[in-house]
């Protein structure tokens, strides 16, 4: 009673963090059209029927695909054995199997143990850990990298928004896609969650001020140097919200990977944040090539091992 109780309630909270998104960004958009209206009716009207295609392609698109999408976790193993959870195994090992994307051996073992319930799990768990986690880290690094990239270069905090929200459902399609399977409704309104803060703060952080991050003596120094400044201003802007989608990316996998034990919501988010902040610099070093040479420089070290170690986290 009281599981139903607290899934009703994720359920609810899920919902309700999407209509604000929605409402949100409904109000930019009208806000937008209006002062397009002095220009032309015409423009006005061109420019809803774009942002109406866009919301529905990178907003509404992407959420229709991750709820329709089959429910399995790795921890309902712990969960008696029943003829849905074997349906859903066999879909899944299907899935992997049509992909053909792991090793010819270990479709061959995904086929043969399709009938044997007990030893499908044991593959799919493996497979899961030994090759489809490092895919799932390749697409979060890379979604991470195209939020710093744009919102760095952005300058607007709407525009950010929006790009956060639009990049975060993304991910979680593809980590989706790439699984076969949705996390359950429960995690998913805890995700909404966790992109909505993550697209308010993107809006907030236009008016984020240098000076309040680096020590007095430091930003002295820089000031001396020619639009250094605004580039590190929005550098950090970009890496802020670089590392919000890392966590969210990483919680995803957690919520579809739980290792066979009861994790608590305290430990996700605490792994998640440790893991994301040693992804950080493979986000940075990969990204900052968009900036001037000076600010390049200034990051650069070695990647190769910092690299390999995220894509194995």
């Amino acid at each position: 009673m009281m599981k139903n109780r607290t899934k009703f309630f994720w359920i609810c909270i899920g919902i309700g963090s999407l209509v604000i998104l929605f409402l949100i960004l409904i109000s930019n958009i009208m806000d937008v059209g209006e002062r397009l209206r002095r220009i032309n009716v015409t423009v006005e009207i061109a420019f809803y029927v774009v942002s109406a295609l866009l919301v529905y392609f990178l907003i509404i698109n992407p959420l229709r695909i991750i709820i329709f999408s089959p429910t399995f976790q790795i921890q309902t193993v712990l969960d008696k054995d029943s003829k849905k959870t074997r349906r859903v195994y066999r879909k899944v090992a299907k899935n992997i199997i049509k992909k053909n994307k792991i090793e010819e051996s270990a479709i061959i073992e995904l086929k043969q143990s399709l009938k044997e319930p007990e030893e499908l799990r044991l593959n799919l768990m493996k497979i899961y850990n030994d090759n489809i986690k490092k895919d799932l880290n390749k697409i979060i690094i890379r979604n991470a990298k195209t939020v710093m990239i744009s919102t760095a270069i952005s300058q607007n905090g709407k525009l950010d928004m929006f790009t956060v929200i639009a990049v975060n459902l993304k991910m979680i399609k593809e980590l989706v896609l790439e699984c076969g399977f949705r996390p359950s409704f429960t995690n998913l309104g805890k995700l909404s969650v966790n992109v909505l803060v993550t697209a308010l703060i993107a809006d907030g952080l236009e008016d984020l001020n240098f000076n309040e991050l680096f020590p007095t003596s430091t930003t002295s120094f820089l000031a001396d140097i020619p639009l250094i400044k605004p580039i590190m201003s929005s550098v950090m802007q970009g890496i802020s919200n670089a590392l919000l989608t890392l966590r969210i990316g990483l919680v995803t996998r957690r919520f579809l990977f739980s290792d066979l034990k009861e994790v608590s919501k305290k430990e996700i988010r605490r792994d998640a944040l440790k893991e994301s902040i040693r992804m950080l610099p493979v986000i940075v070093k990969e990204s900052i090539v968009v900036f001037p040479e000076r600010i390049r420089s200034f990051f650069r070290k070695k990647t190769t091992d910092e690299y390999d170690d995220a894509m194995n986290a």
